[in-house]
């Protein structure tokens, strides 16, 4: 595992593209259960080097139901994003995350964590990219039809305080799905011996 883990965080293939430069964040484990798959990291992260350290990581557990010893356990969680590192600052936000980096490295990344059962796919990137043809065209219309995915992914809206319109628009998300998956998210920790 470390070797690859190493040729990843080598990774120059879009470093012209990068104003930043190349970081990638991301983690790996071969016991995790539940796997994010996010779009990119954002300019904290980047600094960081931690995922999801930032306010929308903090929305994430408590929609996770995890605390941030749990959340930050490889033998629990997996995270991979669309883009591994940070793409940069646009017009209305951060840039989309790299096309040449899913393709790159996702299938070598996600044969290491051979246990996972759950995987989330926060935003239209990541589910654009795993739910393909049977992805209906608005966010809103794939997490409201969560339950053709159900239990292998769960397409979520991003949880960026950027996003309190969408989740104002669509309580049923926090009041409906956030419920189940952290029943699904207990059982599988439980089941590892994790809670």
């Amino acid at each position: 595992m470390e070797p690859l883990c190493t040729q990843v965080r080598q990774c120059r293939i879009c470093e012209a593209h990068l104003p930043a430069g190349p970081r990638p964040v991301f983690v790996v484990g071969p016991q995790a259960r539940i796997l994010i798959i996010g779009q990119a990291p954002g300019r904290r992260v980047h600094e960081s080097g931690i995922p999801w350290s930032d306010a929308s990581g903090r929305r994430l557990r408590q929609w996770l139901g995890v605390d941030e010893a749990t959340f930050y356990n490889p033998a629990h969680f997996g995270i991979v994003p669309m883009g591994l590192c940070y793409p940069g600052t646009g017009t209305s936000g951060d840039l989309p995350p790299r096309p040449e980096c899913a393709p790159q490295w996702h299938g070598s990344l996600l044969s290491l964590m051979p246990q996972v059962q759950l995987t989330l796919l926060i935003g239209q990137y990541a589910q654009r990219y795993y739910l393909g043809a049977d992805k209906p065209k608005t966010l809103a219309q794939t997490v409201a039809n969560w339950e053709s995915y159900w239990p292998r992914y769960l397409p979520m809206p991003h949880p960026s305080p950027r996003n309190q319109r969408w989740l104002r628009q669509h309580p049923w998300f926090e009041d409906s799905i956030v419920p189940v998956l952290q029943l699904r998210v207990r059982a599988l920790l439980d089941t590892h011996g994790c809670l």
